[in-house]
């Protein structure tokens, strides 16, 4: 059959897929934004901004949605407080913890990267079809939900 490295571009395994999906969305999302008044976002930042609420989230939170190590999380909050996307505010509902707030700056930057991953969701649903690209997805979460439960993460 050939090398490894042939066999796996013929016939990539689940991990290979998901990585090239993952970095090609990534490419395109963070050039969009860039190129939408965005250029200091990484694709590192995604961990906070695509989880967080537009009132406000706690990072514990956002560490777990994004299956995050909560000191990472720290780190990307206080990168993204420098850049002017998110604030830190005491939490009304627990004046121990804190609520990571996006600032006008961040809630245009959730909106327009909301608006762009709908933009390339839609363009693969034209290309394949409504239906198939539905029972892809569908799949696909079930998928996810299945490996990440492996160890009840």
């Amino acid at each position: 059959m050939g090398r490894r490295s042939e066999r796996k571009q013929q016939d990539p395994d689940l991990g290979i897929l998901s990585a090239q999906l993952l970095f090609s969305i990534q490419k395109e999302l963070f050039e969009t934004l860039a190129e939408q008044g965005h250029p200091q976002l990484r694709p590192r930042h995604g961990a906070v901004l695509g989880y967080l609420d537009e009132e406000g989230s706690r990072a514990t939170e956002l560490s777990r949605l994004s299956g995050t190590h909560k000191q990472v999380i720290g780190n990307l909050i206080d990168e993204l407080e420098e850049l002017g996307y998110v604030e830190r505010r005491p939490d009304p509902q627990d004046r121990r913890a804190k609520l990571i707030v996006p600032t006008p700056r961040g809630l245009d930057q959730m909106a327009k990267a909301d608006e762009i991953m709908a933009a390339i969701e839609r363009r693969h649903a034209r290309a394949s079809s409504e239906d198939r690209f539905a029972a892809f997805k569908g799949t696909f979460r079930e998928i996810t939900r299945q490996q990440l439960a492996w160890r009840g993460d």
